[in-house]
């Protein structure tokens, strides 16, 4: 046999030795899918916004209880509470709760006491007072 004479055999492509690549199943992903994000509609976000505003005055409202207890507890036992008179001033009433000490310095201590910016008085309001002996 002559080598001219022999013929190679016929030999397959690439392609056609691994299978079809389109018929090929696509890899599995590590990582499992997100599921799709939630969406707020108008109503959602006007009721979250209510709730946000309730929790906040709740922690308000629980925060000025607690700041009044504890002015109440500090102060309750050695004051007590009067009505102002007609003619009355902080002059007056300081001369009257303690006539043993100087005005001026009871007077400051009752601005202080009762939170007052002047001392201007009205009839009919309420005054707390130090409690002598106490």
């Amino acid at each position: 046999m002559s080598t001219a004479t022999m013929t190679r055999p016929a030999t397959r492509s690439g392609s056609e030795r691994f299978g079809d690549p389109v018929s090929a199943a696509p890899p599995r992903p590590l990582v499992p899918p997100l599921p799709p994000r939630a969406r707020l509609t108008r109503r959602g976000r006007l009721v979250l916004t209510a709730l946000a505003a309730l929790i906040l005055l709740a922690v308000i409202s629980v925060g000025r209880a607690g700041s009044q207890a504890a002015t109440a507890t500090e102060t309750g036992p050695s004051l007590q509470q009067t009505t102002v008179q007609s003619g009355e001033t902080l002059w007056s009433v300081a001369q009257r709760i303690a006539p043993q000490n100087d005005p001026r310095e009871v007077v400051a201590q009752l601005r202080r006491i009762n939170h007052l910016h002047s001392s201007g008085l009205r009839v009919g309001q309420q005054l707390l007072l130090p409690v002598a002996g106490r």
